[in-house]
């Protein structure tokens, strides 16, 4: 169990551990809006409720878990710092809330990161540590950064805090849009979707969690049919953001509380990032377009048992494009 992962009940979070991440992060976290269009009800023939996670500090969902972390430290703990090891928004989002506390962040990524990503780190003041892209390289920087600087690791989202944390979207948009009755959310590590469908299932038992993959990083659908975690060799995907594989935390809450998971075409997510600039006029990136490109694929339209799901949520988790890659995604 990683750090952070004591249990709560059956699960490493709970209700009560996201209200109190929310009571927790609620002065620090901007209460992002939720959109809707016309045109794209229209086009996917659902209601659909957009939560714009991408207005998020950090342009992303993490900084509501990365707060929530940072901020649950004692005194002793923090004053040594916190590390992480990633390449994404994960890492800009504990550099932010370890700068909002005054303390250290170590931040390890892999060469090659997306360089928006890089640069958002070095803007709210994290310490890059450079590993080689593979997940034993990065690891192991990792653990030699903990070993010198006695920091406090907060893992991407296998850790109780995280996932708490990332719950607390899911309070908030069913405050804002309460008739939601199916929620579509994208799936990495998972630990956004735990949260959000542990406080969901909570609130409304009868709601429908799904989740939403690349098919080029289709592991979370692998492990559900299979009934236990599988990784991939590799992924493949122009969703920067949805590469890695679910951990022992996120794993039991993904199995039980996922109703289901849509994968999509890199095609139909290029799609739903250009409908989200053109219609809604938002920045969305490969992977917070996701779940958009879920609803209007044809697997969702012609699934039966689907038919019934109307009012749709959908988060947008995050908005920070890499631009030359995305221009060169749009000319394929």
């Amino acid at each position: 169990m990683e750090e952070g992962g004591q249990m709560r009940g059956k699960y490493v979070a709970d209700i009560s551990s996201i209200r109190e991440a929310q009571a927790r992060i609620n002065s620090f976290i901007h209460k992002t809006p939720v959109l809707s269009s016309e045109s794209l009800n229209a086009v996917s023939g659902r209601r659909l409720f957009f939560k714009c996670e991408c207005f998020q500090k950090g342009g992303a969902f993490k900084f509501r878990g990365a707060c929530n972390a940072v901020f649950s430290l004692d005194n002793d703990q923090a004053a040594k710092g916190v590390a992480t090891h990633s390449s994404g928004n994960h890492a800009a989002a504990l550099s932010l809330a370890a700068k909002l506390r005054g303390i250290p962040a170590y931040i390890v990524i892999p060469k090659g990161a997306p360089k928006c990503k890089v640069e958002n780190v070095m803007r709210y003041g994290g310490q890059v540590i450079w590993s080689e892209a593979t997940m034993q390289s990065r690891e192991s920087v990792a653990s030699k950064v903990l070993q010198e600087t006695g920091a406090v690791l907060v893992h991407p989202y296998n850790d109780g805090r995280i996932i708490s944390g990332q719950g607390t979207l899911s309070l908030e948009l069913l405050e804002q849009a309460p008739d939601i009755d199916t929620l579509i959310v994208p799936i990495s590590g998972g630990g956004l979707v735990s949260g959000v469908a542990l406080a969901a299932k909570s609130i409304n038992p009868a709601i429908r969690v799904l989740a939403a993959e690349p098919r080029g990083a289709n592991d979370a659908a692998q492990s559900k049919v299979a009934g236990r975690i599988i990784t991939l060799p590799e992924t493949d995907t122009i969703a920067d953001g949805l590469r890695a594989f679910l951990g022992d935390c996120t794993w039991p809450i993904v199995r039980d509380l996922v109703d289901d998971i849509i994968t999509v075409d890199d095609e139909e997510i290029i799609e739903a990032m250009k409908l989200c600039y053109e219609i809604l006029k938002v920045v969305v990136e490969p992977s917070g377009a996701i779940g958009l490109a879920a609803v209007l694929s044809d697997s969702f339209k012609k699934n039966p048992a689907l038919k019934n799901c109307s009012n749709i949520g959908i988060i947008l988790s995050g908005g920070n494009v890499d631009l030359g890659g995305l221009w060169d995604s749009f000319r394929k």
